[in-house]
Formats: structure tokens, C-alpha cells, sequence
């Protein structure tokens, strides 16, 4: 046997304790999780073994101090982008996702136009619709990949970009998350939390702000799991030195009324003129006031609430996305003439078929809508259509008359857009008496 062999055979006899260990409910050290996460990388470790070590985790869980370690041996698997070049504090947020999650498309200009740098990296959508990414590459010539140099020049120059999220970056985490994605140990809460933090402790932020959704559209579908998570993701960004706020959110119906790439953007190029529905607001408002408190912008929350209003009534938020559109080989005309985005060539009404108020708008049902009429993808390698998607008329709470227009469905195909209405007669919950609308801030974790 050649020596390589055989020192290949000694980690993979090393790592079958590791896996007994964690088996028995055993706390492992952090040279064991550093040993783990190195020669994994590495390809020392064999994925029939990952995926044993990885169901034990699932069963037993790790503490804190263990998904720390874990979480930070992914981080070092690549690159720790260094920002320091970038004045001022730098503030990342991240979102556990949704449906009609256009937040980010409005929140980055707004909190870059009251002074705050915003470097943030984002990815491609997987499941019912696009990521922030796919969005952004419905305007015309916009481009998401760009050199880590130029990204750092471009904060400094116009205090905002928004890219694709670089392959160096936790490559640890990218091969663990395919292997967890075939094995059934994707719902671990810490090994969602430690895929999460690796890689936004990469990207060199000093400080994180988390929205973490919960709801029949959200990954964690119960208050109780998304609280867990919420704290596990702080616990790990303080214990990283990181300044940290997780915001705990509603997703049982979509959020804002768009739901689909060009479509997200369109409302949030209208949300950033003024017009932005009210449950987007508030999203944006409580978390912006968060990334500009941990910036040290204003002494709290509440005084950074306000600044961020002003830029949304006088228009600088938009002034900045036009700025990042330009700085990114965009289009900017976007901005005044939004219809030039991907269109799609049908648009139908979707209607009640009934008097009454709507009591249920189930977003999972919105975004398997949207999912098959093309807007998402089951693969990193699908193509999405940009164009198509759902705009939502009508939501919890709202009073209507059969015949009236709840939604309008933007298809590329007759076939797809039968799928689509049969899954918007899903979501759609008629009732006689009215309902309040769900509460969206569901608590703060610090």
C-alpha cells in the first residue's frame, strides 16, 4: 500500500470515531470538527461517511459551542473577504426566504442611501421562485458576477453593490449542503444555522441583521423552531465577534403583492418612488432601522426609522438603485420606463368565484403557482423565465364580490397558466365574516 493510501485510510479510520462519538451523544472538540470539515473538503472523507456523521447530528444535535466550531471551520474552508478598505461599519442582512420576498431589492439602496455601506452577496433561488440574484438579472445587461477587487470599489465609490455570491467563498458548506440535500438531514437547526453564518462570516461583515421567517411559506414552518434558530444564528455571529439582531417574521401569505423575478422588481422600483404596500414597509422599515442602529448611523432603532421614511418620500433610495444599476452594466431607464422588463405574453385575471372576505391566502400554494409557470427552479443549472409570475389583488382580510380580480397570473404558457390557477384556487380562502390581516413582526432576538 502506497503511503498516500495509507494516510488516506488512517482519516478515514480517525473520522469513524468521530462518527461513533457523535453517535453516542458525545460533545466533540474542535479538532475534531476542524478534522472533520478540512479532509471532507479535502475528499479524504468519503460521503457515505459524511452521511452518517451528518445523521447523527441530526438525532443529537450540536451545542453552542460545537456549531460555532463547525460554522467556523466552513467559513475557513475558502476565503474571508476583508472589507476593511470600505469606510464605516459594514452591515450584512440575510433572509431565510419567503414568497414575494423583494425585500433586499428595496432594503440595500435605502439603508446605502442614509449613509451605511451595503456589500452584500446573494444567491440564486432554489424551490418556488428566483433569488435576489435571478431578480436582479431580469434588467437589461445588469451583471451579478464581478471580481472581488471591483466589488470592493464599487462600495467605496457609490457605497452599495449587490452580487452573486463567490464560489470561493465556504466551499465546505456548498459540498455538505448537496450531500444533506440527498440524506434527509436538511432540517438540522444547527446545521441550517452553521450553512447560513459560514458563509456570512465570510463575506466579512461587521455586523449581520437576520430576518427569520415562519408560516405555511417559510422553511420553518412554527414560531417555536424559527425562534430556536433565530437565537442559534445570534449565539454564533456574537461568538464571531459580529454585532447581531434577528427579526422573527410572518409568512402565512406572500409578502407584498408580486411574486416572480421581473415582477419583484418592478415593485420594487414602485415600492422606492413611494408606493410600497404596507407589510413591505413595515419589513423594510424594522429591519433597515436594525442595519443602521448596528452601523452606529443613530442611538436607536427608532431614530433610524425615521431617516429611512424621509429616503423613501424623497426619493433617494431610488437614486441609489439607479446608481447600482448603472455601476453594474444596467439599463437605469428601468427606473422610469419599468415596462421594458421581461414581459410575459399572457396576462389573466384570476377571480372570486364568490361573495365574501378572504380568510386564507396560503403563500406555499402562491409560490407553487409561480414555481409552475417557470419563476423558480429545482436546480442550480434550470433556466428560470424571468418574466412570469403572480400579482396579488387581494389578501387576508380584504372584502370581495364574485367576479372581482384577486390576482393576475403573467404566463408564457396556456398549459402552465391552468396549473397555476389550480393551485391559486388552493391558496384562496373565501370566508363569510372578516379576518384580520396576520401579524408580520413576530419578535426581536438579540
Amino acid at each position: 500500500m502506497s503511503s498516500f493510501n495509507k494516510d488516506k485510510e488512517e482519516k478515514i479510520m480517525n473520522f469513524l470515531d468521530i462518527i461513533i462519538k457523535k453517535r453516542d451523544k458525545g460533545k466533540l472538540t474542535k479538532e475534531e470538527i476542524t478534522f472533520t470539515i478540512e479532509n471532507y473538503t479535502k475528499g479524504n472523507i468519503p460521503d457515505y461517511q459524511m452521511s452518517s456523521f451528518l445523521m447523527a447530528v441530526f438525532f443529537n444535535g450540536m451545542n453552542r459551542e460545537e456549531t460555532f466550531e463547525f460554522t467556523h471551520a466552513m467559513a475557513n474552508s475558502g476565503k474571508i473577504l476583508d472589507l476593511s478598505a470600505i469606510p464605516g461599519i459594514k452591515i450584512d442582512k440575510h433572509s431565510t426566504g419567503g414568497i414575494g420576498d423583494v425585500t433586499t431589492l428595496i432594503l440595500a439602496p435605502l439603508v446605502a442611501s442614509c449613509g451605511v455601506p451595503v456589500a452584500k452577496m446573494s444567491g440564486r433561488g432554489l424551490g418556488r421562485t428566483g433569488g435576489t440574484i435571478d431578480k436582479l438579472e431580469s434588467i437589461p445587461g445588469f451583471k451579478t458576477e464581478i471580481d472581488i477587487k471591483d466589488f470592493i470599489e464599487q462600495v467605496k465609490d457609490i457605497g452599495i453593490a449587490v452580487v452573486g455570491q463567490s464560489g470561493e467563498l465556504a466551499p465546505a458548506d456548498k459540498k455538505i449542503y448537496a450531500l444533506r440535500d440527498v440524506t434527509g438531514t436538511v432540517e438540522s437547526i444547527p446545521l441550517i444555522a452553521s450553512s447560513i453564518m459560514s458563509k456570512k462570516i465570510a463575506l466579512g461583515s461587521d455586523g449581520i441583521v437576520l430576518e427569520v421567517t415562519t408560516g405555511n411559506g417559510a422553511f420553518m414552518e412554527d414560531i417555536r423552531s424559527a425562534k430556536e434558530l433565530a437565537q442559534i444564528m445570534v449565539d454564533i455571529g456574537k461568538d464571531a465577534g459580529k454585532k447581531m439582531t434577528a427579526v422573527l417574521t410572518s409568512m402565512e401569505e406572500p409578502l407584498g403583492i408580486a411574486v416572480g423575478n421581473a415582477l419583484e422588481v418592478k415593485e420594487a422600483i414602485d415600492a422606492l418612488k413611494g408606493n410600497i404596500p404596507e407589510d413591505v414597509k413595515e419589513l423594510v422599515l424594522t429591519l433597515g432601522s436594525y442595519m443602521l442602529y448596528l452601523a452606529g448611523k443613530v442611538d436607536s432603532p427608532d431614530k433610524a426609522r425615521t431617516l429611512l421614511e424621509d429616503n423613501l418620500v424623497n426619493r433617494r433610495g431610488l437614486s441609489k438603485f439607479r446608481e447600482m444599476i448603472e455601476y453594474q452594466g444596467g439599463d437605469p431607464s428601468i427606473i422610469d420606463y419599468p415596462e421594458e422588463l421581461p414581459t410575459a405574453s399572457i396576462v389573466k385575471a384570476f377571480e372570486a368565484k364568490e361573495d365574501g372576505y378572504v380568510k386564507e391566502l396560503i403563500a406555499r400554494y402562491v409560490g407553487d403557482a409561480a414555481h409552475r409557470l417557470g419563476a423558480g427552479r429545482e436546480t442550480k443549472e434550470d433556466k428560470i423565465d424571468l418574466s412570469v409570475g403572480i400579482v396579488l389583488e387581494k389578501k387576508i382580510g380584504d372584502k370581495v364580490k364574485k367576479g372581482d380580480v384577486l390576482a393576475w397570473i403573467h404566463a408564457n404558457s396556456e398549459e402552465k397558466l391552468k396549473i397555476a390557477e389550480e393551485y391559486l384556487n388552493k391558496a384562496y380562502k373565501i370566508g363569510k365574516e372578516k379576518v384580520d390581516r396576520p401579524k408580520l413582526i413576530l419578535g426581536i432576538v438579540e
